[in-house]
């Protein structure tokens, strides 16, 4: 049997098509080219594994660059001369790091690439029968950077108890030696000046993240030889670029790092310490020449830490003095403010990593505020909010308060109006933070009922977008007032987590053009300040704000940008709501298939996490596209849970939202008494927000319920909100239901005014969908639209009936084709048999193959 492989689709395939050459007699010749590590070897035991041994033979040579040159030379030539049917085919691999292998230059090639982070993780829960801890397996595959032989290696060095999370892991994971050993054979063939020189440049970028690289002018400063550099640039085994040096591979710095006998490490850093002109750098690389616990070098590198202008350098420091620190609750304070700076730079394995070596130690505050703010982005909302709850207990009051709005945060994540309340009261009252206090008290009282009251303080939140500043603290940065049009660091109207709360402040209240600008404005600070870990969730809210605001366009080219930055920096809580945010943009733009991808990536993460928001807003969406599809009922029985009271509702803060599309739906299936009592409820919602949109979406859901001597009357009025309005597709929404409304009670020529209105509204919003349905009930109202496809086999046939039709060649039954286009089934059954006449047809099958060609004819299919 071949070897189980991970990530090997297109090696696979090489290999299975060269055994098949051979099985058909025809052989060939692949040459495998790789790094030291990366599965040469096990590629060869995959094709002798598929090879079944008989007919013609496959012969496997591996590590052909071991051979002398003269026996290379000779088998290059003898692979070169195989040509037509040859009883054989051979296999062979070289390693790339061995410059003397042009022997078989032009022979057919594979070359052998690092795994991904996926299929490393599918290796290491093969080599750990699952049994390793998500952030300690999540460190060891950054670690192996994607070479197979390292992570197998990194997991054999390990303890179980390490493995599984129950003992820290040490500052170095050990492991690995005779890789690195292969490594540094490319360095070892180099001149004594390059060598010196790659033992400077790896000493300088020591504590810096992979791919940094080292500053060259430090290294020359230090001693380095210019001259040096041309040898070690020809083997390609470094580059420089923008005054910095880079390894061209990870694993070649760690391997002069770890072949370097340890006195000769030291005399670098010292060397490099001593050209250092600012004081931290020069701490760092006293720290890096440290070989013991040193606690006054340790306190002064972590004192010097917060100067550092990156998060992820000063993440590095940190744990470079908690590695100097004998005393356990000092190193634990380090540590965890370590992990803090690495989740601010986006490094959430780091972050996690970091807060694996502290081990088993008493309940420590900052220790658990991490550990919940990182599950706050990926992890089960209610295990962040129980941490940072945990968290605030243990920490000073001052730093109690951001652990409890996170609490806060995973609440609302959840849609546990109840956990939301606890944490913002055990707030305490922000004196020193007006713009806070008036968040804290005001959110509080609307969840208790008390909306005026709480409106009228989250107003005052809004004032922070209206001010007039100095400088803004932002991240450890100053941030120009201008920028953000005023605030201060106290207020927190001028920092981007402030301005994210001024928008939700501003969401709640209805005020959703100034939730539009707190969110540009929090973007545009985080764009040129950071910290980079907000700014998927900055996007996420920019995003949501303008669907409120009814800008699709808009709204689904920042989530998408959030999408991407979430993945980047490893937030999938955050990827979550961007999906359902994205879904919602295309149930307006009629992209059912996009709505659907979005709205199932959105369920998969927001059930196991809890994430009720998300969840909702995916439901949401997807009843919009049904009812956008002419799928009522579909969209009502979806709706109705998440609308109507009981335990099965959806987020409060979405709920009444979802309201209108409800009414809508529920009234064309005859459910009107369900659509009266969630009128009812938006009323009252309505009535208190400052969201203008839902007093002309109450007119359309109370046109929907009047009698027929109201309606019109009751329709116009609805109309007659939205010219008030900006936004066209809730717009359109109205006038459609209004044209449809006119067409069934025989008014046509009334009806193509409103019609007409809709199908311009859809279309400058790009709402493709509901444009059809605006078109389709424009020609069953007797008018032709402009640039419509041909009808096909259809044209023969009345606009009506080509609808049904339609329908009925989907599968639709008689009574469903009746719900969606608002008439009887007798008028479909009356229909459909003028229908089968016209076509000459005899059944729904053959309606079904007649109408079969037109998924390629252009032809649209109607709601």
């Amino acid at each position: 049997m071949p070897p189980e492989l991970f990530g090997r689709r297109e090696e696979i395939a090489a290999l299975e098509s060269l055994v098949g050459r051979v099985r058909a007699g025809h052989g060939g010749v692949l040459v495998l080219t790789a790094p030291p590590g990366i599965g040469r070897t096990a590629l060869v035991e995959y094709a002798r594994g598929i090879h079944d041994g008989s007919g013609p033979r496959l012969t496997c040579l591996d590590d052909v660059h071991r051979w002398d040159h003269a026996s290379r030379t000779a088998l290059a030539a003898d692979l070169r001369r195989m040509s037509g049917p040859t009883p054989v085919a051979v296999l062979l691999t070289l390693a790339e790091h061995h410059t003397d292998t042009d022997e078989f230059a032009g022979l057919p090639t594979l070359r052998l690439g690092p795994l991904d982070d996926g299929a490393a993780a599918a290796l290491l829960d093969r080599l750990t029968r699952g049994a390793a801890d998500p952030a300690v397996g999540a460190w060891l595959v950054r670690e192996a950077v994607g070479n197979p032989r390292l992570l197998t290696a990194l997991v054999a060095a390990l303890t179980p108890d390490q493995l599984t999370g129950r003992t820290p892991l040490p500052d170095t994971l050990p492991g690995g030696e005779d890789l690195f050993a292969d490594h540094a054979l490319r360095v070892d063939e180099l001149p004594s000046p390059a060598r010196a020189l790659l033992l400077l440049a790896t000493a300088a970028g020591e504590h810096e993240p992979d791919g940094a690289g080292a500053d060259l002018s430090l290294i020359l400063r230090a001693g380095g030889d210019l001259a040096g550099l041309t040898p070690a640039e020809a083997a390609g085994i470094v580059v420089r670029a923008g005054g910095r040096l880079h390894f061209t591979d990870t694993l070649l710095r760690r391997a002069v790092l770890r072949r370097t006998a340890p006195a000769r490490r030291r005399t670098a850093h010292l060397r490099l310490a001593r050209a250092c002109r600012d004081r931290l750098p020069r701490l760092i690389q006293l720290a890096c020449a440290a070989d013991e616990h040193h606690a006054r070098l340790a306190a002064s590198l972590a004192a010097a830490a917060a100067a550092h202008p990156s998060h992820a350098g000063r993440s590095a420091a940190l744990a470079r003095a908690a590695a100097l620190t004998a005393e356990p609750e000092a190193r634990t304070d380090r540590l965890a403010e370590a992990a803090e700076a690495a989740r601010l730079a986006g490094d959430p394995v780091r972050a996690r990593a970091l807060l694996a070596r502290v081990g088993a130690v008493p309940a420590h505050g900052g220790v658990h505020r991490v550990r919940g703010l990182l599950a706050l982005a990926d992890g089960p909302a209610d295990d962040a909010r129980e941490s940072l709850l945990t968290a605030a207990a243990l920490l000073p009051p001052a730093r109690a308060r951001r652990a409890l709005i996170g609490a806060a945060e995973a609440a609302w994540a959840m849609g546990d109006a109840a956990a939301y309340r606890e944490a913002m009261t055990r707030l305490p009252t922000c004196e020193d933070d007006p713009m806070l206090e008036a968040y804290r008290t005001g959110m509080c009282a609307v969840l208790t009922g008390r909306t005026s009251e709480g409106h009228a303080l989250l107003r005052r939140c809004l004032d922070g977008l209206r001010g007039v500043g100095g400088v803004a603290g932002v991240g450890g940065a100053d941030v120009p007032a201008g920028l953000l049009r005023g605030g201060t660091a106290a207020s927190g109207a001028g920092e981007p987590g402030g301005l994210l709360r001024i928008g939700g402040a501003a969401l709640v209240v209805g005020e959703v053009e100034a939730a539009c600008v707190a969110g540009a404005r929090a973007l545009a600070a985080v764009r040129a300040y950071g910290p980079e870990v907000l700014l998927p969730r900055t996007l996420e809210h920019l995003a949501y704000a303008e669907l409120r605001a009814g800008r699709h366009t808009g709204a689904r080219a920042h989530a998408l940008e959030g999408l991407r930055a979430a993945h980047r920096i490893g937030q999938p809580n955050v990827a979550v709501s961007l999906h359902a945010v994205l879904a919602l943009a295309a149930s307006v733009e009629g992209d059912a298939d996009a709505c659907a991808s979005h709205a199932a990536a959105a369920a998969a993460g927001a059930g196991p996490h809890g994430l009720t928001q998300a969840a909702t807003l995916a439901v949401w969406a997807v009843a919009r596209t049904e009812l956008g599809a002419g799928r009522p009922a579909d969209a009502a029985a979806r709706l109705a849970p998440l609308v109507a009271p009981g335990p099965r509702r959806g987020h409060f803060a979405v709920r009444m939202l979802a309201v209108p599309c409800f009414v809508e739906a529920a009234v064309q299936v005859g459910r009107a008494a369900e659509a009266r009592l969630a009128t009812a409820e938006f009323t009252r919602w309505a009535d208190a927000t400052a969201d203008r949109l839902a007093s002309a979406q109450l007119a359309r859901c109370r046109a929907l319920l009047a009698p027929p001597q109201q309606a019109a009357a009751a329709y116009e009025s609805a109309v007659a909100h939205h010219d008030r309005l900006p936004g066209e597709f809730e717009r359109g929404r109205t006038q459609l239901l209004y044209g449809q409304w006119l067409r069934r009670r025989r008014r046509t020529r009334e009806a193509r005014g409103p019609l007409r209105d809709a199908l311009v509204a859809f279309e400058r919003c790009g709402a493709r969908a509901w444009a059809d349905r605006s078109r389709a009930e424009l020609r069953a109202a007797g008018e032709a639209v402009a640039g419509e496809p041909n009808p096909g086999p259809l044209a023969a046939l009345t606009p009506q009936q080509q609808r049904i039709a339609r329908h009925v060649a989907e599968g639709a039954t008689n009574r469903e084709v009746a719900v969606r286009l608002s008439v009887s089934h007798r008028t479909v059954d009356h229909h459909l048999r003028n229908v089968f006449a016209a076509l000459g047809v005899r059944s729904r099958v053959e309606l079904s193959r007649l109408l079969a060609g037109e998924a390629g004819s252009g032809v649209v299919t109607v709601g």
